[in-house]
């Protein structure tokens, strides 16, 4: 009896250890290419507030672009930053080659933030950083699928997922400033 209660226990630590793991996966936890293909390790953002979003050239939340280039003009800096991710997802409003991409993001929106590789941010070839993102169960904060081009996530200082703007909500709006700032 006492061997079966030992086992049982043992089965259970072990079974939190494995959804602690799952939980204390950071941002810092991931690599991913730069739009012009190198390798760009996230640990380097450390200490850093990260929105990461979603983008697309050819969507009505394209003009996001010009928004976001200023919230990162104003803010960006040691204590926070902005990553892009192109993604063809939603109405195949992404279809160019990321020198393409690029150079629409660069000539059209002067963008400095960094812009990384064309990936998916849904479906069955999802990107793992996306898969962390959007899913509780491994950012341990919230499930939030991405539903369209330039949906926002806000990660914090220690890399961990604290909460999502969709869409439609602009990159200058308060939930956003107001995170940055660290205001309530």
């Amino acid at each position: 009896m006492k061997k079966i209660f030992v086992f049982s226990s043992l089965s259970i630590i072990a079974l939190c250890i494995v959804s602690m793991t799952n939980i204390t996966k950071a941002l810092y936890d991931f690599k991913a290419k730069t739009i012009d293909g190198k390798e760009f390790d996230f640990q380097s953002l450390r200490g850093k507030k990260v929105l990461v979003v979603n983008t697309a050239s050819k969507c009505g939340y394209t003009p996001q672009y010009k928004e976001l280039e200023e919230l990162f003009k104003t803010y960006g800096g040691e204590k926070f930053t902005i990553i892009g991710f192109p993604a063809n997802n939603f109405g195949a409003q992404e279809p160019g080659s990321n020198t393409e991409i690029h150079e629409f993001c660069t000539k059209n929106y002067g963008v400095t933030f960094q812009m990384m590789e064309k990936i998916s941010v849904k479906g069955d070839d999802m990107d793992p950083l996306y898969k962390w993102l959007t899913s509780k169960s491994e950012n341990g904060k919230l499930d939030a699928p991405v539903k369209w081009n330039f949906q926002k996530f806000m990660v914090d200082e220690n890399g961990h997922v604290v909460d999502v703007a969709m869409s439609n909500e602009l990159p200058n709006c308060d939930k956003i400033v107001n995170w940055i700032k660290g205001a309530k």
